[in-house]
């Protein structure tokens, strides 16, 4: 019985394999006297791209900044402007950076000035004049021994029979000075007309005046000179020896830096004070090169040939260090900046070339070459990517800086290669296998091919089919077939 109803089940499993045969045929039948959707093999070139979407940036785009703050004092560019390789874009008021740089400068020149008389020694008149001052200071040396010496030994016969001298020289002066003032104080009687006498004193007045002067001075003198002839009969006093010493002593400690001097002069500069006044010179140097640095920064100077892109100061205004002023951008040659997901860099490589295409200008494709890959990725909501930068050729079209593009990055291109379509490309579930219906006289038939490349809808053949091969897409079969769109 069990193996009556296996017998029912396989004969009817195939009778409706019969059946589905015979319909499937029936189609394919009914489907070549249509209009069937078909494809030729055809023999020609593929390229494998990667499309990828940034901004045109230009070679080169400088933010330039004060390094000092000052007022502005001229603005002589535009946005615009075309500027050459340092041209003034922007100039700050620099009168006192002058000034430093004047004041510098002169202290140069006298740390300088001090270096060579160092170096060529003293002049001979300098020399002439500390020999004539050693000889005075050594010639007070002696005067004041000698005066020490004397007060220390006490006064000679001689010295004592000139003081005595001069005493009686002063005190015969004061006689004739007392005598003299006598005189005009003297009044006399003269008889007048009428028998009376009258009393007069003739000298009195400026003579008597005088004649008392010369008596003062007279009586100072003698007793000056009466006031030595005791000293020197009497002798020098403690505190006058010890004032005479000290004399010495000074005169000696003069004397001896008189020579110190002279010798100074004689041998030269040290090499140490050399050394001295040359790190003076060189620092002053450091300083005049700063201060002159510093008003070099008072302008700015665009740094290489470009455009104005921006100017964000005006005359008489105030900057600080470090606030952008002008943007100066570099627009000989322009590059696009894209990215690049994580799944198609690794097939990028520099040196490949690039087609790119711009919102603004639709209709103009631009010749590139991949120039820089990142050598790490962005992360941005999750998505890793990649820049790449590609490099534009030069083209007569108006390229401007941020421009949004679109590149296409050429991975592969395949010569000589037979090609299909990938619409008409069937692939068996259960198994895999890769097929196409191929069109022969009136009928189709199933061939199992061999694919390369894939890309944007078609697909490389490697076997099964050849060149002029017509392809149809069938859209039923007798199993469950999906379609592949590569």
């Amino acid at each position: 019985m069990k193996r009556t109803v296996t017998y029912v089940m396989v004969g009817i499993l195939a009778v409706v394999v019969v059946i589905g045969a015979v319909v499937w045929r029936s189609r394919l039948v009914a489907s070549s006297d249509e209009d069937v959707r078909s494809a030729v093999v055809k023999r020609g070139t593929m390229l494998v791209t990667v499309l990828a979407s940034g901004s045109v940036e230009p070679q080169s785009r400088v933010e330039m900044a004060f390094e000092v703050p000052g007022l502005v004092a001229a603005v002589p560019v535009k946005v615009g402007d075309s500027v050459k390789a340092g041209d003034v874009l922007v100039r700050l008021d620099s009168k006192r950076l002058a000034l430093q740089v004047q004041q510098a400068r002169a202290s140069l020149a006298s740390a300088k000035a001090q270096l060579a008389q160092l170096r060529a020694g003293a002049r001979p008149e300098e020399v002439t004049a500390t020999e004539a001052n050693l000889r005075a200071m050594q010639a007070q040396v002696s005067a004041v021994v000698a005066n020490l010496d004397q007060l220390e030994s006490g006064a000679s016969d001689a010295q004592i029979a000139a003081a005595e001298a001069e005493v009686a020289s002063s005190m015969a002066q004061q006689k004739v000075a007392y005598d003299t003032h006598e005189r005009t104080m003297k009044c006399v009687k003269i008889p007048l007309p009428d028998g009376s006498k009258r009393k007069i004193c003739p000298a009195l007045g400026a003579p008597e005046e005088q004649a008392r002067y010369n008596l003062q001075a007279a009586d100072k003198a003698l007793a000056a000179v009466q006031a030595r002839l005791d000293q020197v009969l009497d002798g020098a006093d403690e505190n006058q020896v010890r004032a005479a010493r000290a004399d010495v002593w000074a005169a000696a400690a003069q004397r001896d830096a008189a020579q110190a001097r002279l010798d100074l002069l004689l041998a030269g500069a040290a090499e140490e004070e050399i050394a001295i006044v040359e790190a003076q010179v060189a620092q002053a140097q450091l300083a005049l090169e700063s201060a002159e640095l510093t008003l070099e920064k008072a302008a700015l100077h665009a740094p290489f040939d470009g455009v104005v892109a921006a100017v964000n100061v005006a005359a008489g205004e105030r900057v600080v260090a470090g606030m952008p002023v002008v943007v100066l951008v570099d627009d000989s040659t322009f590059h696009v900046t894209v990215t690049v997901d994580e799944m198609d860099v690794g097939r990028l490589v520099e040196g490949q070339a690039a087609q790119v295409t711009l919102d603004s200008l639709p209709d103009v494709i631009i010749p590139g070459t991949v120039e820089r890959i990142a050598p790490a990725a962005t992360f941005e909501g999750g998505v890793v990517y990649y820049d790449v930068v590609i490099e534009l050729a030069s083209v007569d079209a108006p390229i401007r800086a941020d421009m949004t593009a679109s590149a296409t990055i050429v991975i592969e291109e395949l010569t000589d290669v037979l090609t299909i379509p990938t619409w008409v490309v069937r692939v068996e579930r259960t198994t895999g296998r890769t097929y196409v219906h191929r069109q022969v006289g009136d009928d189709v038939e199933q061939v199992e091919v061999d694919l390369g490349v894939r890309y944007e809808g078609v697909a490389q053949v490697l076997n099964g089919l050849s060149e002029a091969d017509v392809v149809v897409w069938v859209e039923d079969a007798p199993f469950d077939f999906g379609r592949q769109d590569g």
